[in-house]
């Protein structure tokens, strides 16, 4: 019963997780992150940081890999919105 659960537990993970790819890829292809909330991203990560430790302290490896590679993704989301702004606010002081 529990590798059914776990299973479960590891497509659910595999479907949160890959929902934030489109949100990478169209920051980085359109090289702006001005429409997303840097606060809510990083209120999300430190959520997912819980959720990691928690699924570590109860071993659980949809809750660690789902949460490792999501807080990845995140963190990405955050990079991409800083570096993005910067160079914007760079092209737009130049004009």
């Amino acid at each position: 019963m529990n590798g059914w659960i776990d299973g479960i537990g590891l497509i659910a993970g595999l479907l949160t997780t890959t929902a934030f790819i489109p949100q990478v890829w169209k920051i980085y292809r359109t090289k702006s992150g001005k429409d997303i909330s840097a606060r809510m991203y990083s209120i999300l990560s430190f959520g997912m940081v819980l959720w990691l430790i928690y699924g570590i302290f109860v071993r659980s490896v949809p809750l660690i890999l789902s949460n490792a590679v999501t807080l990845v993704l995140a963190l990405a989301i955050i990079a991409l919105k800083i570096r993005y702004h910067d160079a914007q606010r760079r092209d737009d002081g130049d004009a």
